[in-house]
């Protein structure tokens, strides 16, 4: 088992390995008293992992109860966020109980904000089953819910008690999903490991998962660890999701989010490089890459459609958006860019 200490405001370890799923509620019984917990999931991630988790708590003490939603982003709402909350209630969840969130980044995120605010804070754990919510969204602390007019723009930093990851889960993941998880790995490479992004090119992400999530997660611990709040250096972490997320909401969330982000750092390189921010070659590569996952390199949304929604993402300050700009594979750099120049950076990055 590989085991990494988050040191955040509230430390917490993340666990992965292969086959750890049914061990949860042992693990679980060495963090909390025998409690009730609410297992919250969706539809995909349920039906092959609920019974496992459920069986495995209640092994180890625990009341279990279970809530599952509809998989997508379309559960991602203030609705959605409200019956959970309901539901807690309904069932006299107290400060004592905790909440488990089973499946991917949708699942985690709203888990965590229900989490965040019921009772003004209980503890919550994440198991995620993605790829894209093992080395990304279940560390670190973000919760949200999305509104009409933008992604993430309701939520809370609220850091799980424990990450539990088993990368068992990845294999009944359709192909499609699988990828999405991709994209956030080679954001990691091209933000700030250059050996790792070359390493994608030469080894299949599919054939070293344990080790993929693990060396994602580590990276990231290192920026939460200095920029919990996400004010700062954290904010790199954002590479490729001004325009990603721009390019979500113009889909009304039919697009997928990890190829989106997809789009956005292949958008956001061309950009850099038409600019002479970095060399052509790292486009090249970051294109190679993303095409080499079957990841989308160009967005089918028009130049005044993307800038309207880049324009309601909550990373604009005031007349100022933080653009995650890279100057070469492995190099990011973070550029305060007015937001009146937003539509020059979309047209450079290949937007008509």
């Amino acid at each position: 088992m590989k085991t990494i200490q988050i040191p955040a405001s509230t430390p917490y370890e993340v666990h992965i390995e292969v086959g750890c799923l049914p061990r949860l509620g042992q693990q679980l019984a060495a963090i909390f008293p025998p409690c009730t917990a609410v297992v919250v999931s969706d539809e995909n991630a349920f039906p092959h992992y609920g019974q496992t988790v459920s069986e495995s708590m209640q092994a180890a003490g625990f009341s279990v109860l279970t809530y599952v939603l509809p998989a997508g982003e379309s559960s991602k709402t203030l609705d959605s966020y409200g019956r959970l909350l309901a539901f807690l209630a309904r069932h006299h969840l107290r400060r004592s109980d905790f909440l488990v969130a089973l499946g991917g980044g949708v699942i985690g995120d709203l888990t965590g904000f229900a989490a965040a605010t019921y009772l003004r804070g209980i503890p919550y754990v994440q198991v995620p089953t993605t790829l894209l919510a093992a080395v990304d969204s279940s560390v670190g602390g973000k919760t949200a819910v999305d509104l009409p007019v933008g992604k993430n723009l309701v939520g809370a930093f609220w850091q799980p008690a424990l990450v539990w990851c088993d990368p068992d889960t990845l294999t009944t993941l359709p192909a499609s999903v699988f990828t999405d998880g991709c994209a956030e790995v080679i954001k990691y490479g091209l933000l700030g490991d250059a050996a790792f992004f070359h390493r994608l090119g030469r080894e299949p992400i599919a054939d070293s998962p344990e080790e993929v999530i693990a060396h994602c997660v580590a990276m990231k611990r290192d920026l939460v660890a200095q920029d919990e709040q996400d004010r700062g250096v954290r904010q790199l972490l954002n590479l490729g999701h001004t325009f990603g997320h721009a390019i979500e909401e113009c889909s009304g969330y039919t697009l997928s989010h990890g190829h989106c982000v997809a789009m956005g750092m292949a958008i956001i390189t061309r950009s850099a490089a038409a600019q002479g921010l970095c060399p052509p070659s790292a486009v090249t590569e970051v294109l190679q890459l993303l095409e080499r996952y079957q990841l989308p390199t160009t967005a089918p949304y028009p130049l005044a459609q993307l800038e309207h929604a880049a324009l309601s993402d909550k990373k604009i300050f005031g007349e100022t958006i933080h653009l995650v700009v890279p100057e070469n594979v492995g190099c990011c750099r973070l550029r305060d860019v007015p937001a009146s120049e937003l539509r020059r950076w979309l047209m450079a990055g290949g937007v008509q």
